[in-house]
């Protein structure tokens, strides 16, 4: 698993719109990555709408939450359009899961994304990484306890 400290990975995928996204696009932002194991399944679902609910959560730590999964963009697509969420979603499709991988939130047995979220600052730097069991959802206090490390959030 990636540590506090560490520099993000760097990546090129494509959101749900066909759009390449990189690492360094991002850059000078603060970000929230959210692995999310497989589209349409009942508890990814939950969290992607619990993501949505908390929107105002990130907005007042200026921070913005990005999605990624191994599924496909048009999985993602029609998705993010079902629910409504208002954030990207990348695709990790091809070579399967293989950001995922970098960032160690990848489950090679299973050939999903783990259930990890990881807080970057602005430099690109870790400043949060926490994940929970396939089976259980990840909790709006655990994305403000991450959100707290921001250094200048109280």
């Amino acid at each position: 698993m990636l540590s506090v400290g560490d520099a993000a990975p760097v990546f090129d995928l494509v959101d749900q719109h066909g759009r390449s996204v990189t690492l360094e696009s991002l850059r000078g932002r603060r970000l929230m990555f959210v692995f999310l194991p497989l589209a349409f399944s009942g508890i990814c679902a939950s969290e992607l709408e619990q993501l949505v609910e908390d929107q105002p959560l990130f907005a007042s730590a200026r921070t913005e939450v990005i999605g990624i999964s191994v599924d496909s963009m048009f999985a993602l697509r029609t998705w993010t359009d079902a629910i409504g969420a208002p954030f990207r979603l990348l695709s990790d499709f091809w070579p399967h899961g293989a950001v995922a991988d970098r960032f160690h939130a990848f489950d090679a047995e299973t050939g999903r994304a783990t259930r990890t979220s990881i807080a970057i600052d602005e430099r690109g730097t870790v400043v949060s990484v926490f994940s929970t069991p396939a089976d259980r959802a990840r909790t709006t206090a655990m994305y403000a306890q991450a959100l707290s490390m921001f250094e200048d959030v109280e």
